[in-house]
């Protein structure tokens, strides 16, 4: 049994998506149906319909999203029908030996990528990209990548909690491990940009150091909690950051997934300290690095995906905050748009002015 639903569809990198009515496939073992009432725009999502990393097309993308269990397959415990949840792109298996030591993000378990529950009005195959495909009005996920959420919270804030929010706190607070204290230096002050820094103010740092290209996000990352700002056009902008705090930086965050940032980024660290890489480059795309500064003054230099979160604790940790005010999420919606509207939101999202664009399902 299908259900015919509306998706945002790539049929082709770098073209703009296409609204097309598609069929859904009823959730098999271990899956739900979840009908989406808001789903957020992920520079990812841009990034894969362009071609950056691949993929088998036509596919739909979209992975942050949150809505109501509306259909449940066999083997489901702890879900019932009708509960407020978010979607993530988070598939694991729960028993490899990295979800096992507690990094689900990293999962060893390959999942069948080519068989998904959507086929276009020909019957041919769609990809639901990311495990989510959520450009769309319902999705069919495993139940592993989704988390109950109260049932008053806004949907379209909830949604942001499915990766931006967990991805730029949970690496200042998982993978980075911040303690109170430390100086940090944020690059890029866009959607992860400022949840990182909200992760390092909820850390407790001493100084937190907002790196980017305006005056404007310089000002806005300080009401998530920068204490400090410099602009990344500067000659070496580095020296303005250690201005600030006195001294090295104990943590570098990247945001971004620019060449320059992520070389860069080393010049901002203090001995001892460690630059963690957050934004995802282009495939292919090459930076260089001096090795022998690192070894001399005991630096490092970490991959982050995903904050390294477990979804299942993270999560409802962070729903609380948002509720005692600890953590700002409505400040992080910059507009709202119809599934309709997908290719203007996509192209206000490129331009880097927008924090997060959100469309809303009726």
């Amino acid at each position: 049994m299908t259900t015919t639903i509306k998706a945002a569809v790539c049929r082709t990198f770098g073209a703009p998506l296409e609204i097309e009515e598609v069929q859904l496939a009823a959730p098999r073992m271990g899956q739900v149906e979840v009908t989406l009432d808001a789903v957020a725009i992920c520079h990812s999502d841009i990034s894969y319909a362009e071609g950056a990393w691949g993929g088998h097309l036509p596919a739909v993308f979209g992975h942050e999203a949150a809505g109501r269990i509306t259909g449940m397959g066999d083997g489901v415990t702890g879900f019932a029908e009708g509960d407020a949840v978010v979607v993530t792109l988070i598939r694991s298996c729960g028993t490899c030996p990295t979800c096992a030591s507690g990094r689900p993000t990293i999962c060893e378990t390959r999942f069948d990528q080519v068989s998904h529950p959507l086929t276009d009005a020909d019957g041919a195959a769609v990809n639901q990209a990311m495990d989510c495909g959520a450009f769309a009005e319902k999705v069919v996920v495993d139940a592993r990548q989704i988390v109950k959420i109260p049932a008053e919270m806004p949907r379209d804030v909830a949604a942001l909690l499915s990766c931006g929010v967990i991805t730029g706190v949970g690496a200042a607070v998982n993978a980075a491990g911040i303690r109170a204290g430390q100086d940090v230096v944020v690059i890029g002050a866009g959607g992860v940009g400022l949840n990182a820094i909200q992760g390092a103010r909820i850390a407790g740092a001493r100084r937190i150091v907002a790196v980017d290209m305006t005056e404007e996000k310089l000002a806005i990352a300080k009401e998530f909690g920068a204490t400090d700002g410099v602009l990344a056009t500067e000659k070496s902008p580095w020296r303005g950051a250690m201005k600030a705090m006195g001294r090295g930086a104990d943590v570098v965050l990247v945001t971004v997934g620019a060449i320059p940032a992520i070389e860069q980024s080393l010049r901002y660290l203090g001995r001892g300290g460690k630059a963690v890489l957050i934004g995802m480059p282009h495939g292919g795309a090459k930076a260089e690095i001096e090795p022998v500064i690192l070894a001399a003054v005991g630096q490092g230099m970490i991959g982050s995906k995903m904050g390294d979160v477990v979804i299942q604790r993270d999560i409802p940790w962070m729903v609380d905050l948002y509720k005692q005010g600890r953590l700002k999420l409505d400040e992080l919606i910059s507009a709202r748009w119809r599934l309709d509207q997908v290719n203007e939101a996509i192209a206000d999202t490129k331009t880097g002015s927008a924090k997060r664009n959100v469309i809303i399902f009726d």
